[in-house]
């Protein structure tokens, strides 16, 4: 009997001084030694059906305990060819970082290479544009859970028959771009269909009054898949550098980001009364 009240005495000290441990370990701020990873370019592009320039924005990672701004990088040879004998050499703007073509038409069916010569390394990337699948309305819908009202847009247009089809959708509100969803459908079981997708926000919903602008883009699958693996991974509508959650980029040499040749479209309507 004596053993088992020593053996319970010591357990009772033990659990008692690691509740201390805890309750100050509580109070203090650990910094994590994490390893910081070598910079990486980042590559992001795209070529659209509405009149240019379209721009190539080029910059490089910073380390986790960095400020989130990637320094831009300057002095990169920048070209894009439409696969139709013509190809546009960019030029730096006065944003650093920020290409911009002169002469090149977006066209569907048109397939685009994107050419980046940077840092003494060759990075190329090729999209198709797609046809154009018109988006017929936009309109809302509500439901009401815990005492509150959320509004959320809805999507309306049909989606041709027999033809794989990618969409992705942007929201304004205000002029300002809603960026902390981005939205992404694919056709695979509703080919063919006449589709009214909702466009659920997280945490923000629309508020009645505000002007709302929707813009639809008729994306391929490369890029499809690029936000796909972006949004299973967290990584919402702003560029996640923490890896694993880098998506597969279409982009050649291991850079980060995406090239996108895709048609835009866009309806503006006002937040009805809830």
């Amino acid at each position: 009997m004596k053993t088992r009240k020593r053996i319970r005495a010591a357990f009772a000290v033990t659990a008692a001084l690691g509740l201390a441990v805890l309750f100050y370990s509580c109070k203090k701020t650990v910094t994590l030694k994490l390893n910081n990873a070598a910079a990486e370019i980042v590559i992001q592009g795209e070529v659209t059906d509405a009149p240019g320039p379209y721009t190539v924005t080029i910059n490089q990672t910073v380390g986790f305990y960095k400020d989130n701004t990637y320094p831009p990088i300057s002095g990169a040879v920048v070209k894009i060819s439409d696969g139709q004998g013509e190809t546009d050499s960019l030029t730096e703007t006065a944003t650093p970082g920020t290409y911009a073509t002169h002469i090149l038409q977006g066209r569907s069916g048109n397939t685009y290479t994107l050419s980046v010569f940077a840092q003494n390394k060759q990075y190329t990337a090729v999209s198709t544009m797609p046809a154009l699948v018109p988006l017929d309305s936009v309109t809302f819908e509500t439901t009401s859970g815990f005492g509150q009202h959320q509004t959320n847009a809805v999507v309306n247009f049909q989606d041709p028959p027999g033809i794989k089809n990618y969409y992705q959708f942007m929201e304004y509100i205000n002029g300002q771009l809603f960026n902390k969803e981005f939205f992404i459908f694919e056709d695979r079981l509703s080919d063919g269909r006449y589709i009214s997708n909702t466009l659920y926000m997280d945490s923000t919903y629309l508020q009645s009054g505000q002007d709302l602008e929707v813009k639809m883009y008729c994306i391929d699958e490369n890029v499809y898949n690029y936000f796909f693996q972006l949004n299973q991974s967290g990584g919402g509508g702003g560029f996640n550098t923490a890896s694993p959650a880098n998506p597969v980029s279409n982009i050649s040499n291991g850079a980060l980001g995406y090239f996108s040749a895709h048609t835009t479209q866009s309806i503006s309507v006002g937040v009805p009364n809830q």
